[in-house]
């Protein structure tokens, strides 16, 4: 199973991607060098949103979908979950 995820950072700010193994790369997010760059920075980063995919291709595709909403349309989403 494949994740799209939203990760609300300590700055407000929200962080979109997808994985396969959501537990790990929170923790890679929150605790690793291996963690995204921009979650780095803003640490701790907390899991708000996921939604499951049935392959990469589909879950890479919902995270360009949210990546390119506004910061009110996420804060919609996450409300609705």
């Amino acid at each position: 199973m494949f994740y799209a995820y939203i990760l609300k950072c300590n700055d407000g700010t929200f962080y979109c991607g997808s994985t396969n193994d959501l537990p790990k790369r929170l923790h890679a997010h929150n605790n690793l060098k291996s963690g995204a760059h921009y979650t780095k920075i803003r640490r701790p980063v907390v899991l708000v949103y996921s939604e499951e995919c049935e392959d990469y291709a589909s879950a890479r595709r919902k995270e360009g979908k949210m990546k390119r909403l506004t910061k009110k349309q996420k804060d919609f989403l996450i409300s609705l979950k």
